[in-house]
């Protein structure tokens, strides 16, 4: 399975051909690929692809965000630690610092499709939204079999813990502030509680079995 380091901000769109050529033929993030298009052809709206150099189903650990930003292309999109801007800087940085490897990780969103219409401003998602997207997250949970944590970064996200608790009654869940410049930039307790969530989580699969 492909592994790398940073290798570009998506927004390139050398970079982001690349890894669409390489999502191709990527089977550990095939079966995700699969959810995302039924999920599309169930709400009609744009949703992203897995970055195929994280972990894909063979993660160990979910790292649920909110939904995609409104600066993500509605075509070809990818859902990466790579996306320019200073939530995919912040996700570099912490979960670096974590010493979690990238093919342990899958990064998703509670609201898995774009809300936003091309061009319009960040805005929450609506809780018929939430409620919907996280309908789709026990399949998403059946495709990962390895799967030892689960993060819920910010409040959004937080509303999954019962939702992952039905489906995976034993899997440890961690919720932490999301790593939007937002809210990192507000206090230092922010980032200290990021930054503690995530130690947290290596720990787990540093103690997980093989």
């Amino acid at each position: 399975m492909p592994r790398g380091p940073y290798a570009g901000a998506l927004s390139n769109p050398v970079e982001l051909e690349a890894r669409q050529i390489l999502l191709e033929t990527a089977p550990h993030t095939a079966p995700v690929r699969a959810l995302a298009h039924r999920i599309r052809e169930a709400t009609g709206r744009p949703v992203p692809d897995p970055d195929p150099l994280d972990g894909g189903v063979e993660a160990r650990l979910l790292l649920l965000l909110e939904t995609p930003g409104p600066r993500m292309s509605h075509e070809h999109a990818i859902v990466s630690r790579d996306k320019s801007g200073g939530t995919g800087a912040n996700l570099r940085r912490f979960l670096g610092a974590a010493g979690i490897a990238r093919g342990d990780t899958l990064i998703w969103n509670a609201v898995p499709w774009i809300i936003h219409a091309p061009g319009a401003l960040n805005r929450a998602p609506r809780m018929a939204e939430l409620r919907t997207g996280l309908g789709f997250l026990p399949a998403l949970l059946e495709l990962m079999p390895q799967l030892r944590v689960a993060v819920l970064a910010g409040r959004f996200a937080a509303a999954a813990e019962p939702v992952i608790h039905a489906a995976r009654a034993a899997l440890p869940v961690l919720a932490m502030p999301h790593p939007s410049p937002t809210y990192v930039c507000t206090s230092p307790a922010i980032p200290a509680r990021i930054a503690a969530v995530l130690d947290e989580a290596a720990a787990l699969l540093r103690g997980a079995p093989a």
